[in-house]
């Protein structure tokens, strides 16, 4: 084959793509204008759904994953409604099987990652914590700052955040402290064999009571559970709002608020093997009393 005949069939191949381009130009003008139509209706349908479940719901996460939801489905319709104008119906079986494939492979390839979008959105829609809980899970304990489809983030109350994975959230026992909107507070301590258990238990609990942050609708209680070595051993239990008071200021209060009162009425905390009991030293170490009359 010489020059002239490759060169004429160079030139009868550029022709024919040439007048293929010119007659599909129309096409893919109405094919790109259709998928851009798409795109746009995708952001106004998403925001429109997001601000009707904004009126009727309070769950930020899963109105938050239905308006991504809905923007994927609307523009993956509109890429079809556009391969379909050009007449590529079996590259849109090729794709929706291609498809197919490879979210197979990925599952496969991914497992974590498919696990946690998929906890992410079933604790979206379980709601077992929200945005502002205080919960405890996998070892933390904090303040849910956000939850999203792959992780919860949450405020360890020292400056620092934790991102759990939602598989990890979603699969292991959580303990929400803001769920029922009280929690109860247990200060335990000792006092002497030497004073006096009720005057000792009314003083504490009136002392508690006292406190502004306690809930008055719950009592407060102080139950004796154990005759020590060195003390008679006590629990107090309270009850607090957790989202309008921390628990460790809410405890660090209310032992400040029984050590005063105990010191008051001269009654003595004691903590075995760490506290020398004076009363009891004095009162044993007491020099009998002899009459001389």
């Amino acid at each position: 084959m010489n020059f002239t005949q490759a060169a004429g069939l160079i030139y009868a191949e550029l022709s024919t793509w040439i007048r293929t381009a010119i007659r599909y130009t129309p096409k893919l003008a109405v094919a790109l204008l259709l998928f851009v139509f798409f795109t746009f209706l995708s952001r106004w349908l998403s925001r429109w759904v997001v601000q009707g479940l904004d009126r009727v719901s309070n769950n930020v996460s899963l109105i938050n994953l239905t308006g991504a939801v809905m923007r994927v489905v609307v523009i993956s319709v509109g890429l079809f409604v556009a391969l379909g104008v050009l007449g590529l119906d079996k590259t849109v079986t090729s794709l929706l099987a291609g498809a197919g494939v490879i979210a197979l492979a990925i599952g496969f390839a991914f497992q974590d990652l498919t696990a946690n979008f998929i906890s992410g959105a079933m604790i979206a829609l379980a709601r077992p914590i929200q945005v502002g809980d205080t919960v405890e899970t996998n070892g933390y304990t904090g303040k849910v700052l956000d939850i999203k489809l792959r992780s919860i983030v949450i405020d360890n109350g020292q400056g620092q955040t934790v991102e759990i994975p939602s598989k990890d959230v979603f699969q292991k026992p959580i303990t929400n402290f803001s769920r029922i909107g009280q929690r109860r507070i247990e200060l335990s301590a000792g006092i002497s064999y030497l004073d006096d258990m009720a005057t000792a238990q009314h003083l504490a609990k009136e002392a508690v009571k006292a406190l502004p942050f306690v809930l008055p609708n719950h009592s407060v209680d102080l139950h004796y559970r154990n005759f020590g070595d060195a003390n008679i051993q006590f629990v107090l239990w309270f009850w607090i709002n957790p989202t309008a008071t921390n628990s460790q200021t809410a405890l660090s209060e209310a032992m400040i608020a029984v050590k005063k009162v105990f010191d008051e009425n001269q009654i003595l905390i004691v903590f075995a093997g760490q506290t020398f009991d004076l009363k009891q030293k004095l009162t044993t170490n007491q020099a009998p009393t002899v009459d001389t009359k």
